[in-house]
């Protein structure tokens, strides 16, 4: 099922490129009816059902003459214009990519639940990294196994819900939306939230997509297991991304479980030094108690990988069948951009999923 995507603009150069580009882009996605005549669109909007009108400011839209399910915006020239007598505004001059994600957004703000609009793709493979011990650079492994993926040519999500965690110090792309975006959608139970994703995601130069962190770390104490639950189902039923690549808090309380069990692998990283290994031995043995006296299937899907490792001080962790899949001497010097690249060499994270 495609979106059908009203354009009303009196510049007829500008609506004959912006219908040329997305029948280009998005011709799976949209089916593009444009207009110069505001009387004429409002007449089509019902007889056509259209889900998404977009409308130049030079038109004074009375959104109450709306049909209910069609979702609403204005192209303005500016970007630094949010909204017009209260309503959603796109910057019309942008790159076809970020109006195509604005107009997902508000389509997936007001519509009902739609079936069959799915998106093609393999099923998406989850792997969780999480550190047991602070200050290993949990982040930077997970951040690096996203590039390490995208660099292959798979589609990468790279989705950081530590509490205070920091997605752009690794990435930057283009876009207005963030990760507290997303936490909004997800408290409000905005229908199609699987829109909403679409429409907030970034892309790195690197290849991965991304989440640009919340505009307060407080936004990031209001997600619950819950929604993050939904908020992973929703990614992988997407069909999306070939890898979605967690960035965790490490726990093993109740919680914390619910959501490894929705992974294909999980990643602790230790750096090999004693207090490393000693915390890593502790939450092994004890996820092994865990699990013998309930339902928590989740050690066999645990890798050990190394990070910031010395050949002079550090040792694996033999002792508990932890399985060990490679890892990397710390980089001195070098700015975090480096580290990820040249952690994203790595062949260790081609081991995570075997």
């Amino acid at each position: 099922m495609k979106i059908k995507l009203a354009i009303l603009d009196r510049d007829t150069s500008y609506l004959n490129r912006i219908v040329s580009a997305f029948s280009a882009r998005y011709a799976d996605k949209f089916e593009i009816y444009s207009f110069t005549d505001e009387a004429v669109a409002m007449d089509t909007l019902n007889q056509a059902k259209i889900d998404v009108l977009v409308a130049s400011d030079l038109f004074d839209i009375d959104v109450t003459k709306l049909p209910r399910r069609c979702s609403f915006a204005y192209f303005v020239e500016s970007a630094d214009v949010e909204s017009v007598n209260g309503q959603r505004a796109i910057c019309k001059f942008q790159k076809a990519d970020l109006i195509y994600r604005q107009i997902l957004s508000a389509f997936s703000e007001n519509a009902g639940s739609i079936s069959g609009l799915k998106f093609d793709g393999e099923s998406s493979k989850i792997i969780a990294f999480c550190s047991v011990s602070g200050g290993v650079g949990g982040s930077s492994m997970a951040a690096a196994c996203a590039v390490h993926f995208a660099a292959k040519g798979h589609k990468t999500l790279y989705l950081n819900l530590e509490k205070f965690g920091a997605t752009d110090v690794f990435f930057h792309g283009e876009g207005q939306f963030d990760m507290s975006d997303i936490i909004y959608a997800l408290k409000s139970k905005k229908a199609n939230l699987a829109m909403k994703l679409e429409s907030c995601a970034k892309q790195d130069k690197t290849g991965v997509h991304f989440y640009s962190q919340t505009k307060i770390a407080l936004d990031m104490l209001e997600l619950g297991t819950e929604d993050i639950l939904r908020l992973i189902s929703e990614i992988k039923i997407s069909g999306i991304y070939d890898y979605i690549i967690l960035d965790l808090d490490f726990g093993i309380d109740k919680n914390t479980l619910e959501i490894l069990k929705q992974t294909h692998a999980i990643v602790w990283v230790g750096d090999g030094e004693e207090i490393s290994n000693a915390k890593i031995f502790r939450a092994f043995t004890a996820l092994t108690t865990m699990e013998q006296n309930a339902d928590v299937p989740v050690n066999s899907r645990i890798k050990l990988i190394y990070n910031k490792f010395s050949n002079k001080t550090g040792k694996s962790v033999d002792e508990i069948g932890l399985k060990s899949i490679g890892g990397a001497p710390r980089y001195e010097h070098a700015s975090t951009a480096d580290v990820i690249r040249q952690l994203s060499s790595l062949d260790a994270f081609d081991k995570i999923i075997s």
